[in-house]
């Protein structure tokens, strides 16, 4: 597989590199992290959103999260903080569309509250969803460009 560049907007910049976990539609936060906020998991983050086949039962602790955009309820800012808390958060969301601003708001919070830095980066592009696979290897760069392949 050839190498493919993406250029987005670092909303919480960083450099990572790992492995990618795809979600070709919407993530739910809350409906994905609902094992680790009620029951206190913290050996890993199996998804619990049943509604999304592609990343149902995978683990999502340390992950670097592949998707258009995070959908849920107005909990999306506290699960993160709350999913940080536990240990279990994501290493880095890529969004090909816009961040939503309760998202934003919870890793913004996160990041500058209590030091924990999920990299997020957003506006990749709809060709960046059509490039990346599970399990592709992505390298993050600290200028919001992602590296695929």
């Amino acid at each position: 597989m050839a190498k493919k560049t993406f250029q987005g907007r670092p909303v919480l910049s960083g450099k990572l590199e790992g492995k990618a976990l795809v979600s070709k539609q919407p993530f739910n936060l809350t409906g994905s992290y609902l094992k680790n906020m009620f029951a206190g998991e913290t050996e890993s983050a199996p998804c619990t959103d049943s509604a999304n086949k592609e990343l149902y039962e995978k683990d999502l602790k340390g992950a670097l999260i592949c998707t258009p955009q995070t959908v849920g309820s107005t909990m999306g800012a506290g699960t993160i903080m709350m999913l940080s808390e536990l240990g279990v958060e994501p290493q880095a969301f890529l969004f090909s569309s816009h961040i939503d601003s309760i998202s934003a708001g919870g890793l913004i919070i996160d990041d500058v509250w209590n030091e924990r830095r999920v990299i997020t980066i957003d506006l990749l592009g709809d060709e960046f969803l059509e490039a990346v696979n599970t399990g592709d290897p992505i390298a993050i760069h600290e200028d919001g460009t992602v590296e695929v392949g």
